[in-house]
């Protein structure tokens, strides 16, 4: 699947959302697209289409090579980055419990780690709403300004 494609299936997405269809389907020249919304999010699911001109694998006797299809992240992730370099900490102490997990709902005002700059503890609020998707700083390791800490859904 190259960029144009993505952008035609993120053009889908798009109009499912604007017209709320919970269910698209297409098949065209042996590929096969079908996306289908749930309770939080669109799944997305592209396949290869099975064709007749597939060659008959009976009379061969090889086994058709199957490809498990791919899930495709239709929705971007929202990032939390660091506004600063410094030393990350999930708590606010190392006997505190972190200040979000996984799976953990934050709306813009949350406090989600803090960062030690020369000797100064910044309290890093999300700035953004959702549910944490991923953790990707270490707790207690150097952060570059920039860099991805959190992944909001």
């Amino acid at each position: 699947m190259d960029t144009k494609d993505l952008k035609e299936v993120k053009a889908i997405i798009d109009l499912m959302k604007k017209h709320d269809l919970s269910v698209f389907e297409i098949e065209k020249e042996g590929f096969r697209l079908k996306l289908q919304r749930g309770a939080s999010a669109p799944q997305t699911i592209a396949a290869p289409a099975a064709t007749a001109a597939a060659p008959n694998t009976a009379a061969t006797g090889a086994e058709p090579p199957v490809a498990a299809p791919k899930p495709i992240e239709s929705v971007p992730l929202k990032e939390i980055v660091s506004p600063m370099v410094g030393t990350f900490y999930r708590a606010a102490s190392p006997e505190a419990p972190p200040f979000v997990e996984v799976g953990k709902p934050v709306t813009e005002d949350t406090v989600v780690c803090i960062i030690e700059a020369m000797k100064v503890m910044n309290e890093i609020k999300a700035e953004t709403g959702g549910v944490i998707a991923e953790v990707l700083a270490e707790n207690g390791k150097p952060v570059q300004f920039g860099q991805v800490l959190f992944r909001v859904r």
